[in-house]
């Protein structure tokens, strides 16, 4: 247990913040994000055809599906400290595994593995921000630890060429030292991790202590979520993972096809991307925190329906530029806002169930996006109509997310 919380000269809770940020960038970040640095690679050592490394690519959706199904039971058995650094050990020895091996078949069940210890790791980290941070501060605290995510993918853009370039091992290299670096921000987490801050005699941060016999109290009970909210959130989230990663996907290869651009120059330009995510999670969670959830996820769907117009539009050069900084500076703040979301309609004690439910429809938003995305492309011939379909979609997103109901509490919506 952490020596003296209370003498510490700020709340516990932002301790939480920045291993559950390290969570974050080792699950999602380094676990999925860094994969698309890694295949080139991959794929010329091992003669893998584009068919083969897309399996690759979906195993691990597939592994992250299955965990999402699992999180709620083993969150209310285990507790999410003890979840969030096994799963992480499990995706950290895993990637490690897929640096050791060479068989498809053999890298396809370690990376379904992988998947299913980001998704178990990543639900608790999220959820478990309900508890610790009263609604006034969800969304900043959130927002802070979804930066992990850019974080990873400027890290791996650095790392992975550097690391392919040490030894004629290459991509094997880099799997293992990203996958040992998963494994030591496991022992993080499990170390600075706690439940709820009652477990160290703590108010949740922002939260007044309350008179009665001056012990923590929840400020947001246990309450019932209606199925209409759940498939309105879901709706939502849906939207955001089907053109989110269509666009993570194929934004590269239009660069390339479409616009001219070399493979080097199209990379160096995406790690523009997780630059500006950096600032995507803070700065809309603390919109969403500062004026309303609705209106902070209806501006960043609206950013979105711009990205995506900008680049389905065939426009020139500069509009291009436009559209991946547009795309860059929203890209990890809807899962904050979701999460804030999570904990405000359902109180701390059912917020890892809303959001393990949000997070399976977003999930298969994920899987279904690049598929349907490729499919238009190649009865099309380019990227236009897919970047369109998102544009279309994340338009609507921004009217629903108008529509959501205020939840119970002292938050404004």
């Amino acid at each position: 247990m952490p020596l003296a919380p209370r003498t510490l000269p700020f709340h516990y809770g932002w301790l939480i913040v920045a291993a559950g940020s390290l969570g974050i960038f080792a699950c999602i970040g380094l676990a999925r994000f860094a994969l698309g640095m890694l295949l080139p690679a991959m794929g010329q050592d091992l003669h893998l055809s584009y068919a083969q490394m897309g399996t690759i690519s979906t195993s691990n959706f597939l592994g992250y599906l299955a965990g999402i199904l699992a999180a709620s039971h083993l969150v209310r058995r285990f507790g999410a400290r003890a979840l969030t650094a096994a799963a992480l050990l499990l995706s950290g020895l895993s990637m490690v595994g897929i640096g050791c091996v060479s068989s498809l078949y053999s890298i396809v069940v370690l990376y379904i593995l992988t998947g299913v210890g980001s998704a178990l790791a990543n639900i608790p980290i999220m959820a478990m921000l309900s508890t610790w941070f009263s609604s006034k501060l969800r969304g900043k605290a959130a927002g802070l630890v979804v930066s992990g995510n850019g974080a990873a993918i400027v890290f791996s853009g650095l790392a992975v060429p550097w690391m392919n370039s040490l030894s004629v091992y290459n991509w094997r290299l880099s799997w293992v030292a990203l996958g040992a670096l998963v494994v030591l921000i496991a022992f993080v987490c499990l170390l600075t991790l706690r439940n709820r801050p009652q477990d160290l005699g703590l108010f949740a941060a922002g939260q007044e202590p309350q008179a009665a016999g001056g012990q923590p109290h929840q400020l947001n009970r246990e309450r019932s979520v209606p199925l209409r909210l759940i498939l309105h959130l879901g709706a939502l989230y849906f939207v955001f993972g089907f053109t989110f990663v269509a666009y993570a996907t194929f934004i590269v290869t239009t660069m390339v096809q479409q616009y001219g651009f070399s493979q080097q120059t199209a990379g160096s330009f995406w790690s523009w991307v997780g630059f500006f995510s950096l600032f995507s999670g803070p700065l809309f969670g603390a919109l969403a925190d500062r004026v309303s959830r609705r209106f902070a996820l209806a501006t960043v769907f609206a950013i979105q329906t711009l990205a995506y117009l900008l680049v389905g539009l065939q426009l020139s050069v500069p509009f291009l530029y436009l559209s991946i900084g547009c795309f860059g500076i929203v890209a990890w703040s809807i899962p904050s806002i979701m999460a804030a979301l999570a904990g405000d309609y359902a109180g701390p004690d059912k917020t890892f169930a809303l959001f393990s439910a949000v997070t399976f429809i977003f999930a298969v938003g994920q899987v279904a996006g690049p598929f349907l995305a490729g499919l238009v492309a190649e009865h099309t011939g380019d990227f236009s109509g897919s970047y369109l379909l998102a544009a279309a979609l994340t338009a609507m997103a921004a009217a629903l997310a108008l529509l959501l109901p205020k939840p119970i509490g002292p938050h404004r919506q």
